[in-house]
């Protein structure tokens, strides 16, 4: 599982049958910054994950990627690669917290 911020929402009329009716976001990975591990460091690709959970724009999110993404409820025989699988509420790293929902 990874940590990301929701960018944004992708919209695409013609794709795969099995992907219909499900909700696609533009996801940018959120990287404990190893020089200072009381916050966060932007990952510098972004991905389109399927939103299993309700997130939205401005939300950090759990995804997992790859196989075990088609884990997910609902998505064993779609094409999928990333799937939201979480809201987080707050992130501490060696006893401290670097983010809190309710404060953002």
């Amino acid at each position: 599982m990874f940590l990301a911020k929701v960018e944004g929402a992708v919209v695409a009329t013609k794709k795969d049958p099995a992907m219909s009716g499900r909700k696609l976001l533009l996801i940018r990975p959120m990287l404990v910054d190893d020089k200072d591990p009381t916050q966060f460091k932007r990952g510098a690709n972004t991905i389109v994950a399927v939103d299993s959970v309700g997130a939205g724009e401005g939300e950090m999110v759990m995804f997992c990627q790859g196989s075990s993404a088609r884990l997910a409820p609902g998505l064993k025989d779609a094409p999928v690669d990333a799937v939201i699988i979480g809201i987080v509420d707050s992130v501490d790293v060696l006893g401290k917290e670097i983010f809190n929902a309710r404060r953002q």
